[in-house]
């Protein structure tokens, strides 16, 4: 018994520490990656603080890597002269294939790498990755109007459940 409480611990061991919402409002997301970072101990202690910001970050190729951009981890406050930028780029980890794949996609036009969320997952920071494409303004509109609708008819769906119990 102690064996499985173990195991389910370690395995369910992802901590958000940053979230992208506007990054689902304002793209289509096609694909998801969950990727590794290229990180210095002072960015890993100021991420356990739960700091970090993605809202302008993107995903760049560059020679066969992948880059992240525009990504604000600030600095540690305890750090020394070993500190590092707030905004550098960070290298992501990825297997070959997976570089293959996203260099094909984003080829196409119109598509481009946005990271969603930034968590750990048994104390190794991840980034999830996602291939999108930019929404217009009547499609952030329509999806804004469906998610309305949808919420009233569940609101109304409940509330019959309701009277019909009573």
């Amino acid at each position: 018994m102690a064996k499985k409480k173990k195991e389910t611990a370690i395995g369910s061991g992802r901590k958000l520490i940053a979230q992208n919402k506007k990054a689902r409002h304002d793209y289509e997301i096609l694909d998801t990656y969950e990727c590794g970072l290229v990180l210095t101990g002072t960015e890993v202690k100021s991420l356990r603080q739960g700091r970090a910001s993605l809202v302008d970050g993107f995903g760049q190729l560059d020679g066969g890597e992948v880059w992240l951009h525009n990504v604000h981890i600030p600095e540690y406050a305890q750090g020394t002269w070993t500190n590092h930028a707030a905004r550098r780029k960070r290298k992501l980890l990825l297997h070959r294939a997976e570089i293959d794949k996203l260099v094909g996609k984003v080829q196409e036009s119109g598509l481009t790498l946005v990271p969603l969320a930034l968590y750990f997952t048994n104390g190794k920071v991840k980034v999830e990755l996602a291939v999108a494409r930019g929404k217009r303004e009547y499609d952030k509109r329509q999806t804004l109007r469906e998610k309305q609708d949808t919420r009233e008819a569940e609101r109304a769906m409940s509330a019959a459940r309701r009277r019909q119990r009573a």
